[in-house]
């Protein structure tokens, strides 16, 4: 792509209605949120100090020591986990906790006094939650102002103050959609863990002898990168919300391709998207899926794919391990639209008509030597298919 795009186009392109709207479904209200009369009233004005009651259960009463010792922990332990789930540090006079924080707070202790987690352990999933629902708070409230920015002709500025109005008649609906997608994605875990990974491991052995430098390590995976073609050279010529509108369309359309072909969207890196999936065979979909998609978008530019079969390491939501790291390696060696991937991933594809493999010129990797990319093309069926 020659970088000319068009930030009217993109505006166009990147506004589509996601969902429709049934006028006669009812709409939820919190019992606190009263519109006022009239044709353009809009909820009871809240202040922040409403809004903080209404979040946290009630008024902040208790001092950190009160709440340590409700908990029935020291002072150290309960810092410990009030920092794995993000919370600021307190001092000794500050009215900080609710009687609800109280309650919520004795959870994870009680776990770990009845033997069902260690501390170690505790803390670790502890910290999970405390980084992932931060993170997923931020991009919420963004979205949300990007909305009314894009849609109700406010400025930034404005459309934060107003989302204080809009919060408490979100609050029961999203964490509804929140337990219940963790449900979702903790039986997927439980598939995968249970059901699937000793079947990867052996399937992972084809073609190897046990010497690579990936054989101690757990979890067999296909690994790939995707990046936009010439993205810096393109953002410099965005304002901000073409550009935002260009990043989020981008992984959209990665998440969409990737969960269908039944990965997983590990991060999501400027315009990078890294992701894995259970077998060669669908990893090679998801990555064919990728660039082919990019191809032919109207608005974005083209994408260049890598693939790695091998095992990995999985921390902190993250993975690790040198089937990562050469993934990274072959995409800077990919052409534009192009799906690379190294010969042990070539050779476990091999006896699959659904995709062609091309032999390319060895080449000198920094980390690795001299590796033997392969071009990934499709073959024989549709592949992934989106509805």
């Amino acid at each position: 792509m020659d970088g000319s795009t068009d930030e009217a186009q993109i505006d166009d392109a990147l506004t589509p209605e996601a969902f429709s709207v049934d006028d006669e479904a009812p709409v939820p209200v919190a019992d606190d949120v009263r519109p006022s009369s009239g044709p353009t009233a809009g909820p009871r004005k809240v202040n922040s100090k409403e809004l903080e009651a209404l979040l946290l259960g009630g008024e902040r009463t208790l001092k950190r020591r009160e709440v340590a010792s409700g908990v029935g922990l020291s002072l150290y332990s309960a810092r410990k986990l009030w920092r794995a789930l993000g919370m600021p540090n307190f001092t000794d006079d500050d009215l900080a906790f609710t009687r609800t924080d109280l309650e919520h707070l004795k959870v994870v202790p009680k776990l770990v006094r009845e033997g069902v987690l260690t501390e170690d352990a505790a803390i670790s999933v502890t910290r999970a939650i405390g980084q992932m629902t931060d993170r997923m708070v931020v991009w919420q409230v963004e979205a949300l102002v990007e909305d009314m920015v894009s849609n109700e002709g406010m400025t930034d500025a404005e459309a934060r103050i107003a989302l204080i109005d809009r919060i408490p008649e979100l609050i029961a609906p999203l964490e509804e959609m929140l337990v219940y997608s963790w449900r979702r994605q903790l039986s997927a875990g439980v598939q995968r863990l249970a059901v699937r990974a000793q079947a990867g491991l052996e399937r992972s052995e084809e073609g190897r002898d046990g010497t690579e430098d990936d054989a101690p390590l757990p979890l067999a995976r296909a690994v790939g990168f995707a990046d936009l073609v010439s993205y810096t050279s393109l953002s410099r010529r965005m304002n901000e919300k073409t550009l935002a509108q260009l990043v989020q369309r981008f992984e959209n359309r990665c998440s969409e391709i990737i969960t269908v072909g039944g990965g997983r969207l590990v991060k999501t890196i400027g315009d990078e998207v890294l992701y894995i999936a259970e077998t060669p065979t669908a990893g090679a979909q998801i990555s064919l899926a990728l660039a082919k998609e990019f191809a032919h978008d109207e608005i974005l530019p083209q994408c260049r794919v890598a693939m790695v079969w091998g095992r990995v390491l999985s921390r902190l939501g993250d993975i690790y391990g040198p089937t990562v790291n050469l993934a990274a390696r072959l995409i800077a060696l990919a052409d534009p639209g192009q799906v690379l991937v190294d010969d042990v991933t070539a050779n476990a594809l091999s006896n699959d008509e659904r995709f062609v493999l091309e032999p390319r010129e060895p080449q000198n990797v920094r980390g690795f030597g001299e590796i033997h990319p392969v071009a990934l093309r499709p073959g024989e069926g549709p592949g992934i298919v989106l509805d």
